[in-house]
């Protein structure tokens, strides 16, 4: 019998170690360094991932063996997936599996930037009583825009419209009628910018929309618009939002995910208007047992030549 041999290089739930352990040696080297594994990558068929590792062209190189690359999770940007396709070599993930989560941390995060949660959390722990310094804003009857409207925008939408707001969907890749379907209206992307209240980011990091929210995005923003991204580092001009928020056109935001991670107490982290949260919108117990066991069986069909749910390339 085969027996393929899998690196772990981000840590894995133990429910999709088992599954990997049915036909497979499975190492696991959590916080890996850089260096370590380019030394050992010769030696696996296969290797899992989150968004720490990088897998570059060079890493490739020297990964004679390796066959497939599993994301644990949705995001690719931190593997070339060209470099993957040269060498042929499978890049699959696990979209589905933080779906929920992701969904609900957006929604939290709004919450908290609409009524000042943090800021009232923090000034209570500090002996203040700053009740009528913290007036803040309903989301009933507000317009809530979506900038991507897939998996995770399509589960934010139907809980924002629980809140009773209006939701707007942007997506280039997807008809008015799909839109429509997962919950949103349809409008171009000036038509949001121009009425939504609350703006919140779910698309991948891509040429295309790296820095898709910049200076110019802002400026043609209403007023007073906050802005939530729970999607990827670098979709957002950081050191345009922050001159948008000095400034008052962007009220406030509230941001997982940054160019740079961890991005240390930078202006924008410190700002008052700013809630931030270290890339946790996916970090939930259950979130974290679905995508070890869906990219395991994932990884193990593509070793075992089956068909695959979600090929990347």
């Amino acid at each position: 019998m085969t027996t393929w041999s899998v690196l772990i290089t981000d840590g894995l739930e133990e429910s999709g170690k088992a599954i990997l352990r049915s036909a497979c040696e499975v190492d696991d080297r959590k916080g890996i360094s850089a260096e370590e594994l380019t030394q050992i990558i010769a030696n696996y068929d296969a290797m899992i991932v989150r968004s720490r590792t990088k897998v570059t062209a060079d890493l490739l190189a020297q990964a004679q063996k390796l066959k497939v690359i599993g994301r644990a999770g949705v995001g690719v940007d931190n593997i070339d997936l060209a470099a993957a396709s040269a060498r042929q070599i499978t890049v699959v993930n696990a979209p589905q599996s933080t779906t929920i989560a992701v969904a609900e941390h957006t929604l939290a995060m709004m919450v908290a930037l609409a009524r000042n949660l943090t800021q009232a959390d923090a000034s209570m722990k500090n002996g203040q009583w700053l009740k009528s310094q913290l007036m803040g804003s309903e989301l009933f009857g507000k317009t809530f825009g979506l900038i991507g409207v897939g998996n995770i925008g399509t589960q934010v939408a139907l809980r924002a419209a629980a809140f009773g707001m209006t939701v707007l969907g942007y997506d280039p890749y997807l008809s008015d009628e799909q839109i429509q379907q997962r919950g949103a209206r349809p409008v171009s992307l000036e038509s949001l910018f121009a009425q939504s209240d609350f703006i919140s980011v779910h698309v991948p990091l891509n040429p295309e929309t790296r820095n898709m929210l910049d200076g110019q995005a802002f400026s043609a923003m209403k007023r007073g618009v906050r802005i939530i991204c729970t999607a990827r580092g670098g979709v957002i001009d950081e050191t345009a939002l922050l001159q948008a928020i000095e400034s008052g056109q962007v009220a406030g935001a509230a941001l997982d995910v940054f160019a740079v991670e961890p991005p240390g107490l930078t202006a924008l982290v410190a700002h008052p208007k700013v809630i931030a949260t270290p890339h946790i919108a996916a970090q939930t117990v259950e979130a974290q047992a679905r995508a070890a066991v869906d990219i395991a069986e994932e990884i193990l069909a593509a070793l075992q030549g089956k068909a695959l749910r979600w090929k990347v390339v």
